[in-house]
């Protein structure tokens, strides 16, 4: 591969091995990444994104092979490549006890930033992340799109040629995705290049190019709609009656040709191999818009199936009058601030419901308070009937809870985990031991045992973190961003456990920034500036935003919309 000024970066045969793999992270990589677009690395966990990335801004070296960035080689020219890259990682290293202007002082001083190039540097960054205001605030008390615009900036000072970012947008609601995206945009106009690793298909194909990565090796090299037309006239959407939804995808992933299928609002869909008959299936099937998600796991060879050892493992769950989740007027203030106003919603036996909202708008109390670990201020959460503030104990027994940060104890290896939260959910003997051994089997934890925990691949420590909250064969589960950061495929094994425990009759709450993952839910409710402004099914939030510029909205219009309307009637009432 010859060099070339059309290029930011070549990866010429590299490859890279760490010591205790059984296999290289990467495994001889060829590609060039193009000056002045966007180019993005996809991939399932462990496929090597982040080894690669690193690799490119030299904080790792090959094992052999090479990579040159702006004709300047990895190996040799490591200082000089620093200067002209700007590497935001995937855990940003923002200092949370320091305020964003001490933050953005520490990293300019780092840059060699001084005097009136320093002053000009912050200037320029505190208005194009629009973080001007809050420049006294700690960054630990930002929100999480927040902190994702000040690592952003941080990465800009030196006003790099090439930015590498490795998953920017995790756990970032919509409306920050968006505004992140506008400003690459603007970043791209000043003729900078950009590399975004990303989980979110959706951003993927954005991209002007990417990269698809597969266990180290380069399976895709191109643009997204390259990839997306493998699959031109393999996907429909099929109209199936609701309360069959569920039973009916996992019957049809285990079907004999059909390689991917997600709930889309009230339909299901479906991707199936080229030569997969549709003549004989009772449903109505119409072909749909194939799309680069829809391409990506059909490349990787198709979904998990739809058979759900956990679901199978769990004893359906009798019918009663009680609601399992029942909110009444919940209101959590801290001091002078409300955090949730009067709150009201009832979720139904065996119903997934959706908690969505921006961050900072009072999604993350209203759900710790129904899992108890906040009381409110004023108003009940009930669950399963017992009032969590004089009922505590009783409701908690009912309760499997997945936090949305890792919170299992990180020193603790694989198997203590499980011990642990099996004593302190009240199992004991040979109950016990059996639970156990099943959660290991389940989520395939085997190989991991005694694992320090912490060190786990992200979609394994989410598998251990589900496995914790519902070896008790809770009633109610909730689970706080289950998915974030973890590959589609992941993310489908999760759905797969979440919709075959639904159909047993858990009730299950569950919060969610990728919109795609709102539509497999039943309701939904929108938290925004500490209030639930809208609830109801994906198609009826669609439904209700539908309009001459709006004609085939997506969930993250719907989202975007509805908030912009709650600020229009807020300005409007204060005028």
């Amino acid at each position: 591969m010859g060099s070339s000024v059309e290029n930011a970066i070549e990866i010429t045969g590299v490859t890279k091995t760490f010591s205790g793999m059984t296999q290289p992270a990467l495994d001889n990589i060829t590609a060039n990444i193009h000056k002045g677009i966007i180019t993005g690395i996809v991939g399932p966990d462990a496929a090597g994104k982040t080894t690669l990335i690193r690799l490119m801004t030299s904080l790792l070296l090959p094992t052999s092979g090479e990579i040159t960035v702006l004709g300047l080689n990895t190996l040799k020219d490591s200082d000089a490549i620093h200067d002209i890259t700007g590497y935001m990682p995937q855990k940003f290293g923002l200092y949370e006890d320091l305020t964003v202007i001490e933050n953005l002082n520490l990293y300019g001083d780092l840059q060699g930033l001084k005097g009136h190039e320093k002053e000009e540097a912050f200037e320029q960054m505190l208005s194009f992340t629009s973080l001007k205001p809050f420049t006294d605030r700690l960054a630990g008390k930002l929100s999480g799109g927040m902190k994702q615009k000040l690592g952003l900036a941080c990465a800009l000072l030196s006003r790099p040629k090439i930015l590498l970012l490795d998953e920017p947008t995790v756990g970032v609601d919509p409306i920050s995705r968006r505004e992140l995206w506008k400003m690459m945009k603007v970043l791209l106009g000043q003729g900078m290049s950009i590399v975004w690793s990303t989980s979110y298909l959706d951003e993927a194909s954005q991209c002007h190019e990417v990269l698809l990565l597969n266990e180290g090796k380069l399976l895709f090299n191109g643009p997204p709609s390259e990839l997306t037309k493998i699959v031109d006239g393999r996907v429909f959407l099929l109209d199936v009656p609701e309360k069959g939804r569920r039973t009916a995808l996992s019957n049809l992933l285990n079907t004999k040709g059909i390689t991917d299928g997600v709930l889309q609002g009230n339909k299901i869909r479906i991707v199936c191999k080229p030569d997969f008959s549709i003549q004989s299936q009772e449903y109505p099937w119409t072909p749909a818009v194939p799309r680069f998600e829809d391409a990506f796991v059909d490349t990787l060879g198709g979904g998990p199936g739809g058979t759900s050892l956990l679901a199978n493992s769990i004893p359906k769950k009798g019918k009663t009058h009680i609601a399992p989740i029942q909110t009444e007027h919940l209101t959590k203030m801290f001091g002078d601030f409300t955090a949730a106003s009067d709150i009201s919603f009832t979720i139904r036996r065996g119903e997934i419901f959706g908690l969505l909202g921006p961050n900072g708008a009072g999604k993350s109390t209203t759900f710790k308070m129904l899992c108890g670990l906040l009381q409110p201020t004023k108003g009940k959460a009930l669950v399963s009937g017992h009032d969590l503030k004089t009922a505590t104990s009783q409701a908690r027994s009912q309760i499997g809870y997945m936090a949305q940060k890792f919170s299992l104890y990180s020193d603790l290896g694989v198997k203590e985990n499980l011990d642990f939260f099996s004593g302190v959910y009240g199992l004991r003997g040979n109950f016990r031991k059996k639970r156990i051994d099943l959660m290991i089997e389940i989520f395939a934890l085997e190989s991991y045992l005694s694992s320090n925990s912490g060190l786990l691949p992200l979609g394994y420590k989410q598998r251990l973190a589900l496995a914790c909250a519902v070896m008790h064969d809770p009633d109610v589960l909730f689970l706080d961003e289950p998915t974030s950061g973890v590959d589609p495929i992941t993310r489908r094994e999760f759905w797969t456990h979440i919709n075959g425990m639904a159909e047993k009759g858990i009730t299950i709450m569950v919060t969610t920034h990728f919109m795609e993952e709102a539509e497999y839910c039943d309701r939904i409710a929108l938290i925004y500036q500490s209030k639930n402004i809208a609830t109801g099914t994906p198609d009826d939030l669609k439904e209700s935003v539908k309009s001459k510029d709006l004609p085939n909205p997506t969930l993250e219009d719907a989202f975007i919309t509805l908030i912009e309307r709650s600020d229009m009637h807020n300005n409007e009432a204060h005028v």
